[in-house]
């Protein structure tokens, strides 16, 4: 596709034959080229100061207004007004709908409003901009549900490279619905997702999840409702290893999303997220649910989500049921409002390993059989020592529900770990199930967990703990100690070392079967296999160090 901007939604007629025979989307090499799910829009006339309005005939929109549709569904919460798909941007930055028409009658504050009618004619749009004739800018209005997602499922084995796709009016993506995103898989399966910018979706970016039926936002907010979702997508739509998920969503910009950068439910499965920089996700957070974060997948069985930049989102990784074989490795989280890492109602195994959680909280969980091996972590640990909920756990690497299980804190391993500042244990002080703990330091003000028999504790220590965004990348400046291997020597962390997930009674293993070996460091340095470095860098000689933990990348073509 050559340079320019495509005002369309695409939708893909027909998938490729396997993964060495795609249909292949992608920019001319060295080209910009956006797709855009706006259309622009002139004729605006100044109603008073800096409300301008604009009247559009119903026609414009054709079978879709986003003015006229509700977000709504299973765990949405509007906060007491309305919300609709619909958006208006000045220059690429959107407006915030207002929640009733004397708002933006109102003088213009920090954020400008916009606020529609839609009679049975017309489209009427008011919109507050400072300062400026709309007339003489570039204002656009959502216009498409979607910008690039096909109508049926099962378009398998297709590739999307190279664009910037912007603006569309998605519906809430709950686990219980139809997950429509600004580009969607439809319940396929081996899309590849790469090296593009996704940006301005009202709820979700990237979507890799759930079919739609007729039992769509049915479920009543309840874990009884999802699990008879989860059935019959086993048992009706084909929700198995041969048939669904195996994507790959790789070195993607992702922002400005209101419910999630990239979500998936059940379809995002034996995938791999990686690279991708993602933030500025539900940061307006006009409406609230329970799926909101940077990256929302629902049983991410055997799924890899490595080396990604994760920031300024209300939640980084949110893992809500089913995370089986999941490994969470090398990623960049910091600045996210509730916390880095939630992981909820799983019963393992998963790892988590190499990755620097560096917002004021680190984990929220509500699960076991988890590994938490060579993290930085500078905030607390928060662990919820029950959950009544019977949630599923699975097959070795299947979709196949062995059975299901209440929730109690515990049967969770952290090996090797580096806590500072913030970082803290002690809520695994008093565990519903065994814990362990070894090769864990704690400097400044982090605590230990008492489970821990021989933890390493510098409270006088000043780990300089800095991360600074520069237009190459990310640097993290922090201070290490020599002494920390000589104080305490570790064991490597392997497969056998780990044992078993106690629920399903199941070893640390990688998506193909094999161990589990934590044997190379957040750059992929090997370890000392003899003693390794606590923490994510394998740096045995301490001192001083300023690492580039992202190396950033030109949007658009890369």
């Amino acid at each position: 596709v050559h340079e320019g901007v495509y005002r369309e939604r695409v939708n893909p007629p027909r998938g490729g034959e396997s993964d060495a025979k795609r249909i292949v989307y992608q920019a001319a090499s060295g080209e910009k080229v956006e797709i855009k799910g706006s259309e622009p829009v002139k004729n605006w006339v100044k109603v008073q100061d800096d409300l301008w309005k604009v009247t559009l005939p119903n026609s414009f929109f054709g079978a879709f207004n986003p003015y006229q549709d509700l977000i709504r569904g299973d765990w949405f919460d509007r906060r007491g007004r309305d919300h609709h798909t619909g958006a208006v941007y000045l220059n690429g930055d959107w407006l915030t709908e207002a929640a009733k028409m004397d708002d933006v009658q109102k003088p213009v504050g920090d954020t400008p409003l916009w606020f529609g009618q839609v009679d049975a004619d017309n489209t009427t749009l008011w919109a507050q901009f400072k300062g400026v004739n709309p007339n003489e800018q570039r204002v656009e209005i959502n216009v498409r549900q979607t910008v690039f997602y096909p109508d049926q499922p099962g378009r398998n084995y297709i590739t999307v490279r190279g664009f910037a796709l912007r603006h569309a009016a998605t519906p809430w993506a709950p686990p219980t619905a139809e997950q429509i995103g600004l580009i969607g898989t439809h319940w396929s399966k081996g899309w590849i997702i790469e090296n593009n910018t996704v940006s301005h979706s009202i709820c979700s970016g990237i979507a890799l999840g759930k079919h739609g039926d007729k039992f769509d936002n049915t479920s009543a907010d309840t874990a009884e409702g999802y699990v008879l979702t989860i059935e019959r997508a086993y048992k009706e739509h084909h929700w198995n290893r041969d048939t669904i998920g195996h994507h790959l969503v790789r070195n993607n910009t992702i922002s400005h999303c209101e419910q999630a950068g990239i979500v998936g439910s059940l379809g995002a499965a034996f995938s791999t997220v990686t690279g991708n920089r993602i933030h500025d996700i539900h940061v307006r957070q006009l409406f609230s649910g329970a799926e909101m974060a940077g990256i929302k997948f629902h049983a991410a069985i055997d799924t890899e989500i490595s080396d990604n930049h994760i920031y300024r989102t209300c939640r980084g990784l949110w893992l809500d049921w089913m995370a089986q074989g999941t490994r969470v490795s090398r990623n960049v989280f910091h600045d996210n409002g509730d916390q880095d890492l939630f992981v909820e109602v799983n019963h393992g195994p998963f790892v988590v390993d190499n990755n620097l959680l560096l917002s004021g909280r680190s984990v929220l969980t509500v699960s076991r059989g988890g590994a938490f091996v060579h993290n930085l972590f500078a905030g607390a640990v928060q662990v919820i020592p029950y959950d009544g909920r019977q949630t599923p756990y699975m097959k070795p690497h299947s979709t196949d529900v062995a059975a299901l299980h209440d929730n109690s804190c515990g049967d969770d391993r952290y090996y090797n770990n580096l806590f500072i500042r913030q970082g803290d244990l002690s809520q695994y002080d008093e565990p519903k199930l065994p814990v362990w703990m070894d090769g864990n330091v704690f400097v400044e003000k982090a605590k230990p967990c008492k489970q821990e028999k021989n933890p390493l504790l510098k409270p006088e220590f000043d780990s300089t703990l800095k991360l600074a965004e520069q237009a190459d990348g990310a640097y993290l400046e922090l201070a290490l100690d020599k002494a920390w291997t000589a104080e305490r020597t570790r064991s490597l962390v392997t497969a056998e070392r780990l044992g078993k997930a106690a629920i399903p009674n199941l070893p640390y293993e990688n998506a193909d079967g094999s161990p589990v070996r934590l044997d190379t460091d957040f750059f992929g340095k090997k370890r000392n296999e003899n003693n390794p470095f606590p923490g994510p860098f394998e740096r045995p000689d301490g001192g001083k160090q300023v690492l580039k933990v992202w190396s950033e990348r030109p949007e658009g073509n890369r």
